[in-house]
């Protein structure tokens, strides 16, 4: 376990006992060792954690220093981090504002001691920002897929043909350059994926498929799976 998740975990285990924990205790929990602890109480003191004890007492948290209900270890904020930093390079514009208001929410909820670990994190989420796609808001369509709309789409083929669809939309898919909207196709009656940056124009109709969406999504998976399967028969 690296010293920073180390330091989440003893800040962790001090907050919940109602008792002093010795080093000892706290390095049965953490698999390393008393030495390896007795280190990292002393990093929390110069850091101005209030931990207070001693070599064969054990140590206390102090009252007044308060975490997050939900607190995340170390790595799993650096995931969840780095997954913010993804959303981040998508070409859907509200999910990246989103993706910034949690990212702030995270930095504000963890503790100024403890938020100096997570600001010399090495993760960045490498690539150009995706273009968000001129004839549809995503936003819109992720909404469809909530509500269950359908959706009035003009649809441009890979070979410049125009066709006019009215769509289940049941997932968006994102990739580093585009999404695509997985939808029940009335045209074509069959589930079809369309490239977001091939829609021209996309209307909500007020008309819905109330209960439908996770039926479609679960032929949508057998279909894919399916596929998978063949090919690698293939």
């Amino acid at each position: 376990m690296r010293k920073a998740s180390r330091l989440f975990e003893i800040i962790q285990i001090l907050r919940v006992a109602r008792q002093p924990v010795t080093a000892q205790q706290m390095a049965e929990t953490l698999e390393v060792t008393a030495r390896s602890v007795y280190r990292d109480i002393a990093a929390l003191q110069a850091m101005r954690v209030p931990v207070e004890g001693e070599r064969g007492v054990g140590y206390i948290m102090r009252p007044g220093f308060n975490m997050p209900p939900l607190m995340f270890s170390i790595e799993e904020t650096e995931a969840v981090v780095l997954a913010l930093a993804l959303v981040s390079r998508t070409g859907d514009v509200e999910l990246r504002q989103a993706a910034k208001r949690v990212s702030d929410k995270i930095a504000a909820s963890i503790p100024e001691p403890l938020s100096r670990i997570l600001s010399t994190t090495a993760l960045h989420a490498w690539g150009s920002i995706a273009n968000a796609p001129d004839g549809v808001d995503l936003s819109r369509v992720r909404r469809a897929v909530r509500t269950e709309e359908k959706l009035d789409i003009s649809y441009q083929d890979e070979a410049g043909s125009l066709t006019e669809r009215r769509i289940l939309p049941i997932a968006v898919i994102y990739y580093s350059e585009t999404a695509n909207i997985v939808a029940w196709c009335e045209l074509r009656q069959a589930i079809r994926n369309f490239r977001a940056d091939r829609v021209k124009t996309c209307a909500e109709t007020q008309a819905f498929f109330k209960n439908q969406g996770e039926t479609l999504r679960q032929l949508w998976m057998a279909s894919w799976q399916y596929n998978q399967v063949a090919g690698t028969s293939a």
